[in-house]
């Protein structure tokens, strides 16, 4: 399972050069190995000694992952600063977070209460996912974004709170086109731009009335 984590960080990170660099180096991969030892604890019951190794990795990498989320096979953590995710929250395979992202619950939930990451989902940096939600496969959530609703597979969620902006590619709105964590329009910024050229263009039929 190591292995396979170092290709994938190898695959997505352009400045990775080895793999004996990234074991070394990377503090995404110490924080999913840290993850993993204190997960098993968990898995036996061993409460305190799984939040222990968690929190020794939160002093040592900056990333919080709760030894109870279940995360699955190749999670790449790109980055990694500030990094949350909480206790009930589940990861597939081959997810990309960047950092500062926080996969949190609303603080009003019991049990269940941290979203579901599909497999091959993106989630851009700062973004934040929250609540008992979905993020199904091939998702891609945008920076800075802030989750609080279920995210087809597929689509591309930007904007606070996120709008689902594209479905396999095909646009649902007309003011975004790809996700690259620079140049992303926020859907609620362009209604109220919309409504805007509505009202003025209201008030010009008004002073054309007034003036027949």
């Amino acid at each position: 399972m190591l292995f396979e984590t170092l290709s994938a960080y190898q695959k997505r990170d352009p400045a990775a050069r080895s793999k004996l660099e990234i074991f070394l180096l990377y503090t995404g991969v110490h924080a999913t190995i840290y993850y993993r030892i204190a997960h098993r604890l968990y898995c036996w019951h061993l409460y305190f000694l799984a939040r222990l190794v968690s929190q020794w990795c939160r002093f040592w990498t900056g990333i919080e992952i709760h030894p109870g989320a279940t995360i699955g096979r190749r999670l790449v953590i790109d980055h990694g600063t500030g990094i949350v995710i909480g206790e009930t929250a589940e990861l597939g395979d081959d997810v990309l977070l960047y950092q500062q992202v926080t996969l949190g619950g609303t603080g009003k939930d019991v049990g269940k209460r941290h979203p579901t990451i599909g497999n091959n989902v993106m989630v851009g940096a700062g973004a934040k996912v929250l609540g008992p939600i979905t993020v199904h496969d091939n998702a891609r959530i945008a920076a800075g974004a802030v989750v609080l609703q279920e995210v087809p597979e597929g689509a591309t969620a930007v904007g606070v709170p996120a709008q689902v902006v594209r479905v396999h590619g095909q646009r649902v709105h007309s003011y975004a086109d790809e996700v690259d964590q620079t140049s992303v329009e926020d859907p609620v910024l362009e209604e109220i731009r919309c409504l805007s050229r509505r009202i003025e263009e209201l008030e010009r039929k008004l002073q054309e009335q007034k003036g027949t």
